[in-house]
């Protein structure tokens, strides 16, 4: 008799699990642990994989895939951005990512990556802001008040000892959004009426606007010395959020430059001009901040380490946790040489 068919489970991480995960590990604490997961994968940097994003790009927005490996581990997040999608009610940022063993090439975890982008994202600005900033920093700007903002405002607060955040968006609706969301989490939060007045006393200023266009959400004006900033929303070509003056009088930082110098703030410069890679910063490689006066900024797209660390972190959490559905995804017959032989089976069974 013929053994019945086994069959490789993946467990599945959906937007509901994922919400409870956060929710019993607490939003901040899990901001800080994937900072500090992002921050040890940086350390490793040389032994991934590394290639800019694969995007398909229309005139509405763009779908990427972002893969890559440790040797041991494949990882790769499938991601849009699509800022129109606001004015339909739909989300412009979904994602989804997949954990591998390199081994055997078997998936590991498949997961929700919309709301795991959105703190990672965070998680990694202010890692970044620990290594760049300004000492002893308390007030940051939040220049765009959208789906990101309250997450970048927690993780500054949870990493940086970040105390007062300063709101504008173009949208006064957004701003009181997110000041509502924000209240009783700890953080003096003060809605503006101006990017000026925002900026008002913050040593950090975080952009994070959703239009697809070359912006001048900062002009040089507006940007004193001594500051950090954290511009998140350029992530593809042709969106940008700084005039471009501010990257003249800036130390540039980046994730990854062949891909930031087609999508990040650094596209409107010249192709060869200088710029640091963070986690030679973080491994002692290069200088970061060079003093109190520098403008530092982090020219951040994301890149697909940050997406592998994120997707790794959740998974040694899933052991125990009852949070994941087993999805039937891989046939996988006791005879690797008889997939029809499986299908047959499978259909005597259905017979009988």
């Amino acid at each position: 008799m013929t053994a019945p068919s086994r069959h490789a489970l993946v467990p599945f991480v959906s937007v509901d699990n994922m919400m409870k995960l956060v929710l019993h590990i607490g939003v901040e604490r899990m901001m800080t642990e994937l900072a500090a997961e992002i921050e040890a994968d940086f350390l490793r940097w040389p032994l991934f994989d590394k290639t800019p994003r694969v995007a398909s790009h229309s005139e509405v927005g763009v779908i990427e895939l972002m893969p890559t490996s440790d040797g041991e581990t494949y990882g790769f997040k499938y991601v849009n951005g699509h800022p129109s999608n606001m004015k339909k009610g739909l989300q412009t940022v979904t994602a989804f990512g997949l954990l591998a063993d390199v081994a055997t090439g078997y998936p590991l975890m498949l997961s929700e990556m919309t709301l795991l982008t959105a703190l990672r994202t965070a998680a990694t600005s202010a890692m970044a802001a620990k290594w760049l900033a300004p000492k002893g920093t308390r007030v940051m700007a939040m220049i765009g008040n959208g789906a990101q903002a309250e997450f970048q405002a927690l993780a500054f607060k949870a990493v940086c000892g970040i105390a007062e955040v300063r709101l504008y968006d173009i949208d006064p609706a957004a701003t009181a959004k997110c000041a509502r969301n924000l209240a009783g989490r700890g953080l003096n939060v003060v809605s503006c009426n101006s990017a000026e007045q925002a900026m008002e006393g913050a040593q950090i200023v975080t952009t994070c606007t959703a239009d697809k266009q070359y912006a001048t959400i900062l002009t040089d004006n507006m940007v004193g010395s001594g500051v950090h900033i954290n511009a998140v929303g350029g992530d593809c070509p042709g969106k940008t959020e700084l005039h471009r003056d501010i990257l003249l009088r800036s130390g540039i930082f980046v994730e990854y430059p062949p891909q930031t110098r087609i999508e990040g703030e650094i596209q409107q410069l010249e192709a060869d001009h200088p710029v640091t890679e963070l986690w030679q910063v973080i491994a002692g490689q290069a200088e970061g901040r060079s003093d109190a006066r520098q403008i530092t900024l982090f020219d951040s797209v994301g890149f697909a380490i940050e997406d592998f660390s994120a997707l790794r972190y959740v998974h040694s959490r899933l052991k125990d946790s009852g949070l994941y559905q087993n999805l039937d995804m891989i046939a996988d017959p006791d005879d690797p040489r008889d997939l029809f032989g499986m299908l047959l089976r499978a259909g005597a069974a259905q017979a009988a």
